[in-house]
């Protein structure tokens, strides 16, 4: 990328004014489509589904920890993996304090296919305090579509099946552990899923991206976080 170039106060103002209209236009779709998001109808998860805690066996309505919405982020950790994902690592980096989202009656837990002994792990080599809970014995990953494995359910990744993908030319998200979230919420003691996004569809929740697209350099494009994408505790100092 080229250096931004040098010019006058005055010729920055101009150019200034006329990125802000654009960006006030992007603000307000991405308002309507937020509205939208908060729109869409439900489904009830009529399936048990059960994960492995820290402390044992829970159910999906346990996740909730007694409030009314949970996001899920679908944290790809195989279980032949001894360490999670480095894009989804990543993206738990930028979680934050949780407490604004208890305030707003929203709990936010990563599930993941490795086994609790893995996961709990490699969360206290992360220093991450988010519950995460392990789906090894579960269909729930398969059923969200962030497992693929034709031998228990079809292939699926972001709404596009097996030969969209291979169209696409993207088969390796048709094999093995993807990035996902997905969003429930619960009435009384019945769930319901009310969203899933994949892969892009979570950039949303990464604010260190957002900081860089405010910068010359701006965010990493697609398919550059893995030259330089590390666990937070691999970088060189």
């Amino acid at each position: 990328m080229s250096e931004p170039q040098v010019v006058t106060r005055d010729v920055w103002r101009r150019a200034r004014l006329e990125l802000l209209a654009r960006e006030k236009e992007a603000t307000r779709m991405l308002a309507e489509v937020g509205a939208a998001r908060q729109a869409l109808p439900m489904v009830e998860v009529d399936k048990e589904y059960l994960l492995e805690g820290p402390d044992g066996r829970v159910r999906l309505l346990d996740l909730f920890e007694g409030r009314g919405q949970l996001i899920v982020y679908h944290f790809m950790f195989d279980p032949a993996w001894d360490a999670g994902c480095e894009f989804c690592s990543y993206l738990v980096d930028n979680l934050g304090d949780r407490s604004h989202l208890h305030a707003r009656n929203t709990t936010v837990a990563l599930v993941s296919r490795a086994p609790i002994s893995k996961i709990e792990a490699f969360r206290s080599r992360m220093g991450w305090a988010v519950p995460w809970y392990s789906a090894y014995d579960s269909d729930f990953n398969y059923d969200f579509h962030v497992t693929q494995d034709e031998e228990i359910t079809p292939v699926e990744y972001d709404y596009r099946d097996k030969g969209a993908l291979l169209q696409d030319g993207e088969m390796w998200l048709a094999r093995g552990e993807q990035a996902g979230l997905s969003v429930f919420v619960r009435r009384a003691d019945s769930v319901h899923h009310t969203y899933s996004a994949y892969g892009a569809g979570t950039d949303l929740l990464l604010g260190t991206d957002n900081y860089l697209a405010l910068t010359p350099q701006g965010r990493p494009l697609p398919g550059e976080k893995g030259k330089w994408l590390r666990h937070h505790d691999r970088y060189e100092p």
